[in-house]
């Protein structure tokens, strides 16, 4: 059977939850995990960059 619900939460974001993201510079790429800038702070990044810091 079919999944109709798949990514639902993703058109009420902003967006669609696309940019660019602040480590690699991937643009037009989903920011859906949680990663973690120089200062301490939470930045959305992509799924490549998740587990990496930004320097």
């Amino acid at each position: 059977m079919s999944k109709n619900k798949r990514g639902k939460a993703l058109w009420r974001m902003p967006s669609r939850s696309r940019g660019t993201c602040p480590i690699c510079g991937s643009t037009r790429i989903k920011l859906l995990y949680i990663g973690k800038s120089a200062d301490g702070g939470k930045l959305d990044v992509c799924k490549k960059c998740d587990g990496k810091q930004a320097v």
